[in-house]
Parts: structure tokens; C-alpha cells; sequence
């Protein structure tokens, strides 16, 4: 099954992982086959937030949602379950500075199915 560890950060711990260690602790991953996708994010400075209500689109520029922890990153893993899924987030260096939100990725349904 597929799970989404977004890696959250405060601003004081942003750049607190090297690129280097998260680099290992994802190839680490790969080499066990547990590794689908991983990316750091440029910091919230950059992010615009983008809403469409009654057909009006609306830009924000930064995140919508305040909060002391910023999405930093995510790591998309395949484990059998979600005790398995927690034990690769409890590895993300970042979890010593900040948190991991781990989330199963269901399936969208489409069509007649």
C-alpha cells in the first residue's frame, strides 16, 4: 500500500536537515524497494495557494493555512501497513526536528467502477 509522509518543519528548524542526510536516508529506501517519490520544498515564501469559488479563482500568495509547522517535503513509500509506513517516517531525518504526517494514498475511483 501506498503512504505520504509529508515532512513538516517550523521555520527555525527549516534548513536543519542537510540535503545530504535525507539524500542516504531516501536512497536507503530505494535500495529496500520501499522508495515511490521523495522531493524537498522550497520554503512557504514561494508557495502560492490557489481557490475557485463560484467560478471566481483566487490567489494567495504563501500557504493558506496558518500554522507554526510548514510542509517541508514528503516521501511517498510502498509498506504493507501503516505500523510498517511509521517505522520508515520514524527514520525521515527531519522527524528529529520537526514531524511527519503519515497518510495511506487511496485510489481515486473513476469511471463506472
Amino acid at each position: 500500500m501506498k503512504y505520504l509522509c509529508l515532512v513538516y518543519l517550523d521555520a527555525a528548524h527549516w534548513s536543519a536537515c542537510p540535503d545530504t542526510e535525507c539524500a542516504a536516508y531516501a536512497q536507503h529506501l530505494v535500495d529496500s524497494g520501499r522508495m515511490l517519490a521523495a522531493e524537498p520544498l522550497h520554503g512557504t515564501h514561494t508557495a502560492t495557494t490557489v481557490r475557485v469559488r463560484n467560478g471566481e479563482v483566487t490567489l494567495f500568495d504563501g500557504p493558506f493555512a496558518e500554522t507554526r509547522e510548514m510542509l517541508a517535503g514528503f516521501y511517498l513509500v510502498d509498506a504493507p501497513d501503516l505500523n510498517a509506513a511509521i517505522q520508515i517516517a520514524a527514520g525521515i531525518p527531519p522527524a528529529k526536528h520537526g514531524s511527519i504526517e503519515v497518510r495511506p494514498v487511496r485510489e481515486l475511483q473513476v469511471g463506472g467502477g
